[in-house]
């Protein structure tokens, strides 16, 4: 009956490309990219899959917009007396947490930044080097440095949530991998040894912030070829 009572009430709602992109971020956080057909999107709207085609031509254009959406929710804009390293911070870390909530994201926008909604990211990165001081023929070459640490970790770490782990606890999986690290052979393995506890004990986010913050520190030390 409730089914029901939920299938009346969405029909009544008028269809919009915006509830649509909704309904599609919303499949997709449940049954990933795979799932995402129009078939699954019309019956969580409770409707037919023509009527979605009247507002989304197809599902590529769907995938950007919902990864658009996303984004666009995660964005931070900027703050007037923010310092070029505290906006990107501050925007690495909203993609950081986009992308482990909404795993699928990362995916997406792994490539040339060269469409919607890769594009925006992109610009906003590049406004901050140049405000850096870093000298125009570096611009690309410094934020693709950025660029890539952040999907790539931003990615990995939405792929080892979605890993099968053999425990309930993600606190308790990092443990046991730290007790394999440290039970390794003392020879072979001395700098991995020496890390385990601090394996055991890290915060994703924080690592996460710790590499921006060492890429940035390169970034404006760096003796950059003049031109």
């Amino acid at each position: 009956m409730a089914s029901r009572t939920r299938g009346a009430e969405r029909r009544r709602e008028p269809l919009s490309r915006e509830r649509i992109v909704a309904a599609a971020v919303e499949l997709l956080d449940t049954v990933g990219e795979s799932g995402l057909t129009f078939r699954a999107l019309a019956e969580r709207l409770a409707t037919g899959p023509g009527a979605i085609y009247w507002h989304i031509a197809g599902r590529s254009e769907l995938l950007v917009a919902a990864t658009d959406a996303v984004l666009t929710a995660a964005a931070v804009g900027d703050e007037p007396d923010a310092t070029p390293h505290e906006t990107v911070r501050a925007l690495a870390l909203g993609l950081f947490d986009a992308i482990d909530e909404h795993p699928w994201v990362g995916a997406q926008l792994v490539g040339t930044p060269s469409q919607s909604p890769m594009l925006p990211i992109f610009e906003q990165l590049g406004r901050q080097v140049r405000a850096l001081g870093v000298p125009q023929g570096a611009w690309f070459s410094a934020v693709s440095a950025l660029w890539n640490y952040i999907l790539g970790v931003a990615g990995q770490n939405a792929a080892n949530a979605r890993i099968p782990q053999p425990a309930t606890d993600r606190t308790a999986y990092v443990g046991s991998v730290a007790d394999h690290w440290a039970a390794l052979d003392a020879d072979r393995y001395v700098f991995t040894r020496t890390v385990a506890d601090q394996l055991r004990e890290h915060d994703d986010r924080a690592e996460f912030l710790t590499g921006i913050d060492l890429i940035l520190t390169g970034i404006t030390a760096h003796r950059w070829p003049a031109g």
